[in-house]
């Protein structure tokens, strides 16, 4: 053991937003998909173990190997005792006795050598539920709770607890093989699992829930799968590429986001030598390579938004008048209001405050958008520019009462304070990120945080 108890919430909470998801997809790759409710079980109950266990001995040099051998060990144990009740007791011991003697890794696989990825496309299976799909890859495999994913589709946990016992019911049910389909429907499936990386990049970069308002880690990992399914033959696809570089140029200012102190810091106010100009550059190729086809997805408008944003000097040289063109080109795709909230900023900087204003009080799905606290906040940020402080005031109180995160919540404070002072009027800018993809909380973005 290396590290003391101390420690040992935090490293346990690592792993099971990171670690337990790769866990999950190891074992059932192992056990079949009809053994998915076991495998997450097992996995659950390893994370407990752990948080028991390090609190008194420390954490091992290998948290991430111990969870997985806990977990293994656990599921055997769960299998041993079902074989008693099971008629073909020879069969399953044979199969125990091959799993326990070999090694995790020491597979082979036709496609992806991932078992987080191939098991993303197994969840993208056309016999579950589309609206099962996202839910169950989200909770599976990328750890999501069902508070974010519930945040995620602007719906309640009840109903996203509904939508995951749907679709484990519905994998038992048909048995579905721990397989990647072949190259066609390899394809069809593309846009779910692109969905969800999308989704997973998202919760990193704003995180919905939790103390931090960001998670690297979960960025990190929705790039390096993102990168797998381009250098797949079958799935290089543009918008795949366009979905590497939507997340390169964004996470390339990760750093420069919040202040020593962990506040939020707004496009305009952050260090722009701090921004990681050698992902930039990759993000930019990444945007070419995308292209070259006859395709236009959310994620190559998304990814040009940040590559305008990446490519001003400063934030006076940003080409606003693009930007909003690159909206009302998303606006078109999409519908969302929340692409529509987006775009009222644009808007602002292209036509003035006012016109910025009148776009939000446009919008035909607005009712959708009054329990976001960043449609609040916006709206507060547009009246304190045209001098309308206690109307601004009351803007900025109600996104307070709907932000989540500390940070959120003392960035709005720090707002109000600005309009309540001597000095009423505000700097114009966006207030706070508005963040997602069309159909969830989120319509597009361009990230002005």
């Amino acid at each position: 053991m290396s590290q003391s108890g101390d420690s040992a919430g935090e490293v346990a909470d690592h792993l099971f937003r990171y670690e337990g998801a790769k866990v999950v997809a190891t074992l059932t790759a192992h056990l079949g998909t009809h053994r998915l409710q076991l495998v997450e079980d097992v996995v659950q109950e390893a994370l407990l173990r752990a948080l028991q266990t390090w609190s008194y001995r420390g954490v091992p040099e290998n948290p991430a190997a111990w969870l997985t051998q806990v977990a293994k060990n656990l599921a055997l144990n769960a299998l041993q005792r079902e074989q008693r009740w099971n008629e073909k007791q020879e069969g399953i011991a044979a199969e125990h006795a091959r799993w326990l003697a070999a090694p995790l890794d020491d597979r082979k696989h036709e496609t992806f050598e991932d078992d987080t990825l191939r098991m993303m496309f197994v969840c993208f299976h056309p016999e579950l539920a589309a609206e099962s799909q996202t839910a169950l890859a989200l909770r599976t495999l990328c750890g999501f709770s069902p508070a974010e994913i519930a945040a995620a589709f602007l719906t309640s946990e009840a109903a996203i607890a509904k939508r995951l016992v749907r679709a484990r019911q519905r994998i038992r049910e048909l048995a579905l093989p721990f397989a990647v389909p072949d190259t066609a429907e390899l394809w069809s499936r593309l846009d779910g699992v692109l969905h969800t990386l999308y989704l997973l990049f998202n919760e990193g970069y704003k995180a919905s829930v939790g103390d931090r308002l960001v998670r690297e880690e979960l960025c990190h990992e929705a790039i390096r799968l993102v990168t797998l399914v381009t250098q797949h033959p079958a799935t290089q696809e543009p918008r795949a590429q366009a979905l590497l570089a939507l997340m390169l140029l964004n996470a390339a200012r990760l750093d420069a986001r919040t202040d020593d102190a962990g506040n939020l810091l707004r496009l305009h106010e952050q260090d722009r030598s701090a921004w990681n100009h050698a992902m930039i550059q990759r993000g930019v190729l990444c945007l070419r390579q995308a292209s070259q086809g006859d395709t236009l997805s959310v994620y190559h408008i998304e990814a040009s938004i940040a590559a305008t944003h990446c490519m001003a000097a400063d934030a006076a040289a940003t080409d606003w008048q693009r930007i909003l063109h690159l909206y009302d080109q998303l606006l078109s795709l999409t519908g969302s209001p929340v692409t529509a909230m987006n775009r009222a900023v644009a808007v602002a900087r292209v036509k003035g405050v006012q016109a910025g204003l009148d776009a939000l009080d446009n919008i035909l799905q607005r009712s959708v958008l009054e329990g976001n606290h960043l449609y609040h906040a916006m709206r507060g940020t547009f009246a304190a520019e045209l001098g309308q402080t206690a109307a601004a005031v009351a803007h900025f109180r109600q996104a307070a009462k709907l932000a989540l995160l500390p940070v959120e919540r003392d960035f709005i404070a720090r707002r109000i304070e600005e309009c309540a002072g001597p000095q009423s009027s505000v700097e114009f800018s966006r207030p706070l990120e508005i963040h997602g993809h069309p159909g969830t909380k989120a319509g597009s973005d361009s990230r002005s945080s």
